[in-house]
């Protein structure tokens, strides 16, 4: 049956600029995006043509397999990320060296595809939204832009198929695979279909650091080849504007083609690394509605941003160390994570921050995720704050977690698991609801369990998450006097 998917244009809105969203590989950390359309969605954009490459393919099917965003969001967060491994029968192996890929596509097609709700026959339904599936024809050597109406499920397993990682898949006998060596992104496959804007949600790493290993450099190749063939096709939109400029328009646009690009501030986890559990499915959809939220609010809206490298550039972080922690209460409940991007600079002082991104479910902003979000160490207590928008209302979630030093040290370890938790009117100190909640499962400990990601060794490893406890114990578990509400919140400069 044919159905209008999430994010479609208003046909009405003649004035609008057509749209093209530009979904960008990332691997499995693509779950990031779909916190980035949750954030599109409230910004009320929508889209003429969509695009999806590598990890993309996956949120490009859900949407046009009509899903909405926040679906797509719950999808994520439900996913089972072992179910992307699955093994080759036992006879492909025994051919070693000479395997067709380390892993077969079995779990992704049988277990994937079906819990993000992907269903081929609703994606050719689609209508409202032009969309394109890349996949790399091998024996041409050449990138295939697949119309959502020809869609078929060897060809979104196509492109999803990593060389080395997952065997090609073969279409009437020709070898088809990830596209994420040709380009990552199709730009000008969007400004044929006469986009005037793009809205590029990438996730693949840019900055100056080169790693050392087998899997970082052979990520380095996956950033160069997917960074260098963007910037060659930010060249061609920037001689193709001059035309335009000069009143030659061939592919149809009335104004000059713009491009916005939603990133992260730092390189998102690498899969290896959502695999293993140092980060999950709902701290990336909680990071890429925060970032998106931060790239919208920085946004040129007419001018887009400068058709050059530092398009997607982002800054290089230290060692980082994260924590997630789950509560719940009368109040409602909140799921919480803290990032901090150089442990090094965070334990020498003084300042100690961490970005903070979540979702908060509760009777008075019901379901919100976070935006703006910030985690301090100060004066013997965690002291959370954020923005939320609960509905067109904006929301400041402001928290604690905080040791109380006259009681034994088990009863301080059990204040310290407790989230004291309020949420104010922005702009006024009304209070909409306040409670204290206790902690969810295991997980939430008294001092934060580091997670440690982008250390090099073992060593570095370990050495990171000890410099870190013993600050956080410190100042927690042996520091510091009652709390005091006015002074904990002094401690951070005030959201605007």
């Amino acid at each position: 049956m044919e159905h209008t998917p999430s994010l479609a244009f208003d046909p009405a809105d003649r004035e609008a600029p057509r749209r093209s969203l530009i979904l960008a590989g990332g691997g499995m950390r693509v779950a990031w995006q779909a916190g980035v359309l949750c954030a599109l969605e409230e910004a009320g954009l929508g889209f003429a043509h969509a695009d999806g490459t590598s990890g993309g393919t996956f949120n490009l099917a859900m949407l046009m397999s009509g899903r909405s965003p926040q679906e797509m969001a719950e999808r994520w967060r439900t996913l089972r990320v072992r179910d992307f491994a699955t093994p080759l029968p036992l006879r492909d192996y025994l051919r070693a060296p000479h395997l067709p890929g380390f892993g077969s596509a079995s779990g992704i097609e049988r277990r994937v595809f079906p819990h993000l709700g992907i269903d081929v026959v609703a994606i050719r339904a689609a209508r409202g939204i032009e969309g394109t599936f890349n996949v790399c024809n091998h024996a041409a050597k050449t990138n295939e832009a697949i119309e959502h109406r020809e869609i078929d499920l060897g060809a979104l397993v196509a492109g999803i198929s990593l060389p080395v990682l997952m065997p090609a898949v073969r279409r009437a006998g020709t070898p088809y695979v990830d596209s994420v060596w040709i380009k990552d992104a199709n730009l000008i496959g969007a400004v044929k279909r006469g986009a005037e804007e793009l809205w590029i949600l990438w996730c693949i790493g840019n900055t100056p650091a080169y790693r050392d290993g087998p899997f970082p450099q052979y990520v380095h190749m996956i950033e160069q080849s997917a960074n260098g063939v963007l910037f060659e096709e930010l060249d061609r939109i920037r001689e193709l504007n001059e035309a335009i400029a000069a009143g030659h328009s061939p592919y149809g646009q009335r104004r000059p083609v713009i491009a916005h690009v939603i990133k992260p501030r730092h390189p998102i986890p690498l899969d290896p690394d959502f695999f293993m559990g140092r980060i999950d499915a709902a701290t990336l959809v909680a990071m890429g509605y925060s970032d998106a939220c931060r790239c919208l609010g920085a946004a040129d809206r007419d001018r887009g941003v400068a058709l050059t490298p530092e398009a997607t550039r982002m800054e290089e972080p230290g060692v980082r160390v994260s924590w997630r922690e789950r509560h719940t209460g009368s109040l409602g409940q909140t799921e919480l994570a803290a990032e901090v991007p150089d442990t090094a600079a965070f334990v020498a002082g003084p300042s100690r921050e961490a970005r903070l991104v979540g979702r908060v479910r509760a009777p008075a902003v019901g379901e919100a995720m976070l935006r703006d979000g910030r985690v301090a160490l100060a004066g013997g207590a965690l002291v959370y704050e954020a923005m939320l928008d609960a509905g067109g209302r904006e929301v400041r979630l402001r928290a604690h977690r905080a040791a109380r030093p006259d009681k034994s040290l088990g009863e301080r370890l059990s204040s310290l698991r407790r989230l004291h938790v309020e949420l104010l009117e922005s702009g006024s100190e009304s209070v909409l609801a306040k409670g204290v909640l206790d902690p969810q499962g295991a997980g939430t400990t008294p001092v934060p369990l580091p997670i440690v990601t982008d250390a090099q060794s073992m060593w570095r490893r370990l050495a990171t998450a000890a410099a870190f406890e013993r600050v956080i114990a410190a100042e927690l578990v042996a520091g510091a006097a009652a709390f005091e509400g006015d002074a904990r919140r002094a401690s951070l400069p005030r959201l605007p």
